[in-house]
């Protein structure tokens, strides 16, 4: 009698068990799947021209560095990573050059970008930031999900990404970010309450070659015929 209970036990556990990830899974069902971009391409900030239109709030220093890329793309001299298909990082990967998949795990999220393949593992188990990250041209993230109208399925994904390295441009026209590493760049990705077929995320990039932090929204579409 005692073993037959165990094994009732045990079943019933693995019933429940399974039943939590069913529901887990439809938290996040929304979210899965191909996304691309939405934005127009080219430009960090979709709502201004592109090049000096941006009116990046670049520091004196950086804006000569600035200039000097500006010179550069006009006598044909490369200095743009991008040119030998080497990678853009964070946070100018997120505009989507390509698709990317979203796969959304309990305690991770994984964003498979196909513009020079680079992957992003966004942590959302509540760990604390490593004292000494591994550092990558995207970074070490963090995430959080909120569900801010209670509604039972998430509707936001809040991540901070630290633990930046490499040259890194924010667009085509070479607006510099500075070369210490300190990049912070906190994301705010919510799905469009009147089509879930849209995400719109909201990017604020803190780093030393800005007198402020710089934050601009873009836009990606669901992709059904991935």
């Amino acid at each position: 009698m005692l073993y037959r209970s165990s094994v009732v036990a045990v079943a019933v556990l693995l019933c429940l068990s399974k039943t939590a990830s069913a529901q887990d899974a439809r938290k996040y069902s929304a979210w899965e799947g191909t996304w691309g971009r939405g934005s127009p391409p080219g430009s960090w900030d979709p709502t201004k021209p592109p090049g000096p239109g941006q009116q990046a709030p670049l520091t004196p220093e950086y804006q000569a560095a600035y200039d000097a890329n500006l010179t550069k793309a006009k006598a044909g001299i490369a200095f743009d990573p991008k040119y030998t298909c080497g990678p853009v990082g964070m946070p100018r990967v997120m505009t989507l050059g390509a698709p990317m998949e979203f796969i959304v795990k309990p305690t991770v999220v994984y964003m498979l970008l196909e513009s020079t393949s680079p992957l992003r593992r966004i942590y959302t188990d509540g760990r604390a930031w490593p004292s000494d990250p591994d550092r990558s041209y995207v970074g070490y993230s963090v995430g959080k999900w909120l569900d801010p109208d209670s509604a039972g399925t998430y509707h936001t994904l809040e991540i901070e990404t630290r633990a930046l390295k490499g040259l890194r441009l924010m667009d085509n026209s070479g607006i510099p970010l500075a070369s210490d590493g300190e990049t912070v760049v906190k994301e705010r990705l919510h799905l469009d309450k009147a089509d879930p077929d849209i995400m719109h995320n909201e990017i604020t990039t803190i780093d030393h070659a800005f007198t402020q932090p710089w934050t601009v929204s873009r836009l990606y579409k669901r992709v059904h015929d991935a």
